[in-house]
């Protein structure tokens, strides 16, 4: 609760465009070393109200009532001009990308120069040693050396610390976060919350913090505020709203959380949020709730205040807390042997004059079996070797050592190190999912011309039949008729990554490799997604190997879990018992990084 005159106050703000809102009537404060989280799924207006707070608009949108005040000072309707010395002087934004904050072609110190000359009187000496101060105080190691590096020279918590330590040049009184985790491992994303806390205990700094991940905000905040559809359903001290939620969406959206602790998969939010061109005239949440009543349909809740500091928007007559619910997990029982890989061993040339000679070793060692019908865990920090275990599986990496082999109808048979010297019934038998959707679906094609494609490859299936076939494969994923005729830029993520998978399973394989295929989802939608992938692996007898470096959601799909250390398996287990029981000291250090909410 703000106990000194609030440092960013926000008033009914209205954002939007000619016939729609994004942000709607949105209230909220932020004093001196507080941190206040918002949670919502994509589309809810949660980076639109980041940039509307320091006074800048994406294109075709406007503030169309409210007010947002910086230290009593106004920030809407203000020139660039104006606000130059504000932003990132006295208000700082960390965007998602943090890539995107720095200039490829400069080195870091020279960056961070630049800022300490917009925003402070320091003279050239003066600033070279604040940039070393800086870069130290994000525990960035050798921050001489760190200086004189290009952004991408640096690992992902490194380009993170550095924007951090760029947008603190300015000795910002409020910083604003717009996801800033997303793509991290557990303990890089563990140590970069442990900064940011440390930031608003000792420098007294005013967070707010947009994430889809709740248990990032349960680390970093004091308070939390939920959107949805652009307007705020609930608001209050974080660890009541996320131990008692008590609108219908908050308590969704708890439900969709993996939990290491739990076993089965979480529950994902049944349908998908309005278009912010055609909202509900009620309840923005009354087609997807669970407690929908007549007067919803008609009456739009406003946010009021039901406890201490607490305040949702909802018709209920009878608020209380959902009961706690996770979807069980399957009974399984191990198919029999499909893949079997021995002592593998994968490295990547050198660069350098001897680069053929050289190998740098990425994966060593590595051994392990898999059933079919069975799930397979694959988790452990960026530079682990997880994708290159994949990549090898798949064809696209070239073992220095080791075989792997591929059961079928009770022959081994052993494959080939690359894809392109493999029959075409191996390559049927192993489809891999990429990471990201957009990277691996032609954005000129239609759903219909990519997943005919597989199907005409490796299903010959007649082209009269390849629409009913389609649309069949669309049904497996929940994807409705009318996504054939779409492009993919026309599609959710969540919808993309469901196209994709839809692709694999198109060719009738035998094993599907997942490569952080819920990362950059939202919670609901990577619940559904890991709910689809346990389902039609269960249900067409497909193994599956899933990459992740989130060890609560390899818990929730994984029969069994396989830890990466530095290129080897340090651990490998039954998921419950390797999550309940760790033996390897950094298994313990996995479990002891993961991010939970308050139970």
């Amino acid at each position: 609760m703000t106990t000194s005159a609030p440092l960013l106050e926000v008033e009914n703000l209205q954002v939007g465009g000619e016939g729609f809102l994004v942000v709607g009537k949105v209230s909220l404060t932020i004093g001196q070393g507080e941190s206040l989280g918002i949670a919502g799924e994509s589309g809810s207006g949660k980076s639109t109200l980041l940039l509307s707070l320091m006074g800048m608009m994406r294109p075709g949108l406007q503030a169309i009532g409210g007010s947002v005040r910086l230290n009593g000072s106004p920030m809407l309707g203000q020139s660039d001009a104006a606000l130059a010395s504000v932003r990132g002087g006295k208000i700082a934004l960390i965007p998602q990308n943090a890539a995107t904050a720095l200039n490829p072609s400069r080195r870091i110190g020279a960056q961070i120069d630049e800022a300490l000359v917009l925003h402070s009187a320091l003279g050239k000496r003066e600033r070279s040693g604040r940039v070393l101060d800086l870069l130290g105080r994000v525990r960035l190691p050798e921050p001489a050396m760190i200086a004189r590096r290009y952004p991408h020279e640096l690992s992902g918590g490194q380009v993170q610390r550095a924007a951090i330590a760029m947008a603190l040049a300015g000795q910002p009184e409020v910083l604003l976060l717009d996801e800033p985790t997303t793509g991290l491992d557990v303990t890089t994303q563990s140590a970069l919350l442990d900064l940011l806390v440390d930031l608003r205990q000792r420098a007294k700094v005013g967070i707010l913090c947009v994430s889809h991940d709740l248990g990032v905000l349960a680390r970093l905040c004091d308070r939390i505020g939920v959107m949805y559809a652009g307007a705020m359903v609930e608001q209050g001290p974080l660890s009541v709203v996320l131990a008692r939620p008590l609108h219908p969406y908050t308590q969704a959206l708890v439900a969709s959380i993996p939990r290491l602790g739990a076993a089965g998969l979480p529950l994902p939010i049944e349908g998908s949020p309005p278009s912010l061109f055609h909202l509900p005239s009620g309840c923005r949440f009354a087609p997807r709730c669970a407690f929908v009543q007549e007067a919803c349909h008609t009456q739009r809740p406003e946010l009021v205040l039901v406890a201490q500091d607490h305040k949702i928007a909802c018709l209920r007559p009878n608020i209380a807390p959902a009961p706690a619910s996770q979807r069980p997990a399957t009974e399984f029982a191990k198919g029999a042997p499909l893949l079997s890989i021995q002592e593998l061993s994968v490295g990547y040339p050198k660069q350098g004059l001897f680069a053929r000679r050289a190998q740098k070793p990425v994966v060593e060692d590595v051994s392990f079996t898999l059933g079919r019908g069975e799930v397979l865990g694959l988790v452990g920090e960026s530079g682990s070797g997880k994708s290159t275990i994949l990549r090898a599986i798949a064809g696209l990496a070239t073992p220095n050592t080791g075989q792997i082999t591929l059961m079928s109808k009770g022959l081994a048979h052993p494959l080939a190190a690359s894809a392109a010297d493999r029959p075409l019934s191996q390559l049927r038998a192993i489809q891999l999912i990429f990471q990201n959707p957009d990277a691996s679906l032609n954005p000129r094609h239609r759903v219909l011309d990519l997943l005919a494609q597989p199907l005409m490859l490796y299903g010959q299936v007649p082209r009269s039949e390849l629409r009913a076939k389609a649309t069949d494969l669309l049904g497996e994923v929940r994807l409705g008729a009318a996504t054939l005729d779409r492009m993919p830029a026309q599609l959710s993520g969540g919808e993309r990554q469901r196209v994709a998978i839809a692709r694999a399973f198109a060719a009738g394989p035998d094993l599907l490799l997942c490569d952080e295929i819920t990362t950059a989802l939202d919670v609901s939608v990577q619940a559904a997604v890991l709910a689809l992938i346990r389902d039609l692996a269960r249900k067409h007898d497909v193994a599956a190997i899933f990459v992740s470096h989130d060890l609560a959601v390899v818990r929730s799909i994984a029969d069994r879990i396989a830890v990466l250390h530095n290129g080897r398996i340090v651990e490998i287990n039954d998921a419950q018992a390797l999550c309940a029981r760790p033996v390897h000291p950094y298994t313990k250090k996995l479990i002891s990084s993961v991010l939970d909410i308050p139970a």
